[in-house]
């Protein structure tokens, strides 16, 4: 396969993986191709590879900042904004899973402990009480393996994983 073929196939596939884990496709699609570009990349370039609209491209571009994945980087003597990719692999993993942490675990943590709290006595009371009070145990243990991992370094983990594979 020809290296533009294998960048193509990349960065379709990533956005498909996307949908998967709750990612907007476009929004991956424009990772993956930053992850494959050598040289910093223009909004003209994404919205051109990807045929996306400005719009698109510029929102998607602006959530990778956000995600803390995707840097501007000026380019001397050009008026474009320029955008790169971290291509450290397990920084991504680490910054992918602080903010799915801080966006999807830490919200429903504080709304199940909210639940908890029921003004009721009665037998069906205390039962719904102690499935919340489980579900946010399960929660905060799922919260604290993905603090260990972003606190982690790359060998830490896969010791571990390794560890508890056996």
């Amino acid at each position: 396969m020809k290296l533009e073929e294998s960048k193509e196939k990349f960065i379709q596939t990533w956005g498909t993986f996307a949908v998967n884990w709750g990612i907007n496709r476009t929004m991956a699609q424009i990772h993956a191709f930053l992850l494959t570009s050598n040289e910093p990349v223009s909004t003209d370039d994404v919205m051109e590879n990807l045929q996306i609209s400005r719009g698109n491209a510029n929102m998607n571009l602006r959530a990778l900042m956000d995600w803390g994945i995707v840097r501007k980087e000026l380019i001397k003597g050009d008026r474009k904004e320029y955008f790169v990719a971290d291509k450290d692999v397990w920084y991504l993993f680490k910054q992918i899973t602080k903010e799915r942490r801080k966006r999807e675990i830490e919200p429903v943590i504080e709304f199940l402990e909210t639940l908890q709290n029921i003004d009721e006595s009665s037998e069906e009371a205390k039962e719904f009480g102690k499935l919340m009070k489980d579900f946010a145990s399960v929660s905060t243990k799922i919260n604290n393996i993905m603090e260990l991992a972003i606190k982690s370094d790359e060998h830490w983990l896969v010791g571990k994983i390794t560890n508890l594979m056996k």
